[in-house]
């Protein structure tokens, strides 16, 4: 399959999907069109990786995620490619966020009732693979995926990076051609597909090292040397028990000038 025809039906489906709507928000939403019904998502960015590339290994040192974390083809036997994707909220949901300090209701819903879609988006993609004789496998839908001590056996982010979607950013979000204000996903395939090639070669080539996320960060968790995670933790668990279900802040995304680009010093809109 080529990678055209996966960006093509991927397209499809979160233009069609039902899950990418939101019909109605609560009252306490930020603007004036609360009423109306609210989009999730635009289009996805795809990238490949090869499954064989060897930054997978690299991940298992301690100084980057650890050794728990799995490569594709301990996920996967057989594994080829891995696609990633990045799906950006829309600008309705970026501009409510550009708000002080609270975390706007278009925001918590796009991140919560998002990741439905972000969910099904995976299951879509194993499907389109198994259908075509393929075997296929998202680590987020795998009951062996955890989370111990704030690092994942599978890094939807690090995974980005590996296929080219993008580099972190000081807040530890990745800065992609669309921003960093979204959602990723992974899924792996025992397809081989052409591996997109790395525009970049540091892993914070993207990041202009403007503080203007740690200016915007509530709890005050990010400053020039990156981002302290137990920090950024303790907030979100009393947004949790702000807002539960939902949950969100990610201030550090918006308002700044990765939000929905890679920041212009580079030369890229």
């Amino acid at each position: 399959m080529l990678v055209n025809s996966i960006q093509e039906k991927v397209n499809e489906f979160i233009s069609k999907s039902p899950l990418n709507i939101i019909e109605h928000l609560d009252t306490l939403s930020s603007t004036p069109n609360s009423v109306e019904p609210m989009k999730i998502y635009e289009l996805p960015l795809i990238g490949i990786a090869s499954a064989e590339d060897s930054l997978w290994d690299t991940f298992k040192n301690s100084n980057v995620i650890g050794p728990d974390h799995m490569t594709p083809n301990e996920w996967l036997p057989g594994a080829k490619s891995v696609i990633s994707y990045f799906l950006p909220y829309t600008a309705r949901i970026r501009a409510a966020n550009r708000i002080e300090k609270i975390t706007a209701t278009e925001w918590l819903y796009g991140r919560w009732e998002g990741e439905f879609l972000n969910q099904a988006l995976r299951q879509f993609i194993i499907d389109l693979f198994e259908k075509n004789g393929n075997s296929a496998l998202a680590p987020a839908l795998d009951k062996r995926f955890t989370v111990k001590n704030l690092r994942a056996n599978w890094s939807e982010r690090h995974v980005a990076f590996v296929a080219g979607l993008g580099t972190f950013s000081l807040s530890r979000s990745m800065i992609t051609a669309k921003g960093a204000a979204g959602r990723f996903g992974s899924v792996i395939v025992s397809s081989s597909l052409e591996p997109t090639k790395r525009s970049y070669t540091k892993f914070d080539e993207y990041c202009i090292k403007c503080m203007a996320c740690a200016k915007r960060c509530p709890p005050q968790a990010i400053n020039k040397l990156g981002k302290d995670n137990e920090r950024c933790r303790i907030h979100l668990s009393k947004e949790k028990e702000m807002y539960s279900p939902r949950y969100g802040c990610a201030k550090c995304q918006t308002k700044v000038p990765c939000e929905d680009r890679i920041p212009i010093q580079f030369g890229k809109k």
